[in-house]
């Protein structure tokens, strides 16, 4: 069904405040994609509700006429997945930036999916309590957005990802209708439908207000940096400490190109200029057992081939220590023109050997590759570094990003940690999925959404989006699967 767009602009600003509704071609420019830049869609229409009765109104309206439509929070996303592809209103939850309630005495806290991810612990930080999910774009990435990728971020090694720490959500589910998954007590016995919605990437529908968990500032932290002559001595060191029983709250790990860009961007060699790799470990608890944490890491770290290990204890430094982690990407960013961000994830135990074979892959594409990424659980971030204006340059990037996913699955790994499938892994989900999991994970989608609207050809390979899906498609029908043909995985 096509989409007459200027009547549900006329439509959408009877009832919405005149500044909810974009549709000036120069202002929808900066919903043309998100934080992946390789691809630009710019959409027709886009609406920023404030409220969950605007977002209910919006959804039953484009169900009733058959509009699809692409939820957005703050376009910080890495795989394409807030972007309108096709035609599609875009639904921009920018607006709802609203703390609704806080609950200290049960430790939680209940946000618009509009507030920043480091909000929330800014309004709870003077009464001794955080909450944990930091990805690194925590500055600028919404809750919401959180919510829809699963992201996660430094301290997901010991703390877990948003899914962990997500009690509630209210959703307006894809006709419209208003709802509760989950509930604000930790444990409930019926179906988990609120881990089902968490990582859906807008395909099953909206959260408008979402209760979190909050957590007790530790008594002790300490961070250990520590650098190294190889990405493989660092990896190992990595190895090492998890096999040892430590659980740090994080380990970091950036490769000699990034330490690079980091101290130009600030203007200080606040990391060894000279070391191949260098290693960042988060140590808290208890003040005694951290002194013995910091004590055991340091020997791990020694025995591996650091050369040197800098402790930090005060907070200024280790906050500075994390800046310089938390701005990598915007200092590569700054010295490169343009950088393809790839998320894989790989046993801890294969680090060494998928490091090396990331820079065999950088040398034979004639591309340089930055390695900069959450290392305690195995979650890489290849940052494929080139120059837009040169002929044919996308297809060789998107080719040397697709080899370095390959390898992560062949060594027991994912496509995807935390950024999500959204346009730009989608052809690749049957790496690592049959058939049957595929069609399955897609009926799981049509019970929440049988018109299809919600985030339309995202995640799910298709006829369309992936061309050898053709021919996969044909089997699976061959086979059975009771889906509509625009909707067929591999």
């Amino acid at each position: 069904m096509s989409v007459n767009w200027p009547e549900l602009e006329r439509h959408l600003r009877q009832w919405l405040p005149s500044r909810a509704v974009v549709a000036a071609r120069q202002e929808l420019l900066a919903y043309d994609c998100d934080g992946l830049t390789l691809e630009r869609h710019q959409p027709r229409l886009v609406v920023l509700p404030e409220t969950t009765e605007q977002v209910a109104a919006i959804v039953r309206h484009c169900h009733r006429e058959g509009v699809p439509f692409v939820a957005r929070g703050s376009g910080t996303g890495l795989s394409g997945g807030a972007v309108a592809e096709t035609d599609a209103l875009v639904i921009a939850t920018s607006r709802m930036r609203q703390v609704v309630a806080v609950d200290l005495e049960n430790r939680r806290i209940t946000v618009q999916p509009g507030v920043i991810n480091s909000w929330v612990t800014r309004a709870v930080a003077g009464d001794g309590f955080y909450y944990a999910p930091d990805p690194s774009s925590q500055v600028a990435c919404s809750v919401g957005g959180n919510v829809a990728e699963n992201s996660g971020g430094v301290h997901c090694l010991k703390y877990g990802v948003t899914s962990n720490h997500v009690l509630a959500l209210e959703v307006v589910l894809p006709d419209g209708t208003v709802t509760t998954l989950g509930s604000e007590l930790d444990e409930t016995p019926e179906l988990d439908l609120r881990g089902v919605f968490i990582g859906s990437e807008g395909t099953l529908g909206i959260a408008t207000a979402i209760t979190l968990r909050l957590l007790r500032a530790p008594q002790s932290v300490a961070v250990l940096l520590a650098d190294f002559t190889s990405m493989e001595a660092a990896g190992e060191a990595v190895r090492q400490v998890t096999a040892s029983g430590l659980l740090p709250a994080g380990m970091e790990m950036m490769d000699r190109l990034t330490i690079e860009a980091v101290d130009d961007y600030f203007g200080v060699d606040e990391y060894p200029r000279d070391a191949a790799a260098l290693l960042l470990i988060e140590l808290d608890g208890q003040e005694r057992e951290v002194v013995a944490a910091v004590e055991l890491a340091t020997a791990l770290c020694q025995a591996a081939g650091a050369r040197t290990v800098r402790q930090a204890t005060d907070a200024a430094e280790r906050a500075l220590l994390w800046k310089g982690r938390k701005s990598a990407i915007s200092a590569l960013g700054r010295r490169f023109p343009s950088y393809y961000l790839q998320d894989g994830v790989v046993p801890r135990s294969a680090l060494p050997r998928v490091l090396a074979a990331i820079e065999e892959l950088s040398a034979s594409h004639g591309m340089p590759v930055a390695n900069v990424f959450h290392a305690g659980d195995g979650n890489l971030h290849p940052l494929i570094l080139y120059s837009a204006q040169e002929p044919g340059i996308q297809e060789r990037v998107q080719a040397l990003g697709a080899a370095i996913l390959r390898l992560c699955v062949d060594a027991g790994g994912s496509i995807t940690g935390e950024h999500g499938v959204g346009s730009d892994k989608r052809c690749y989900l049957d790496w690592m999925y049959g058939p049957d999991d595929l069609a399955t994970m897609q009926l799981v989608r049509q019970a929440f959404d049988p018109a299809r609207l919600a985030n339309p050809g995202k995640i799910f390979p298709t006829p369309r989006s992936c061309g050898e899906s053709a021919r996969r498609a044909a089997v699976l029908q061959a086979q059975g699967a009771a889906l509509p043909e625009e909707a067929v995985a591999f």
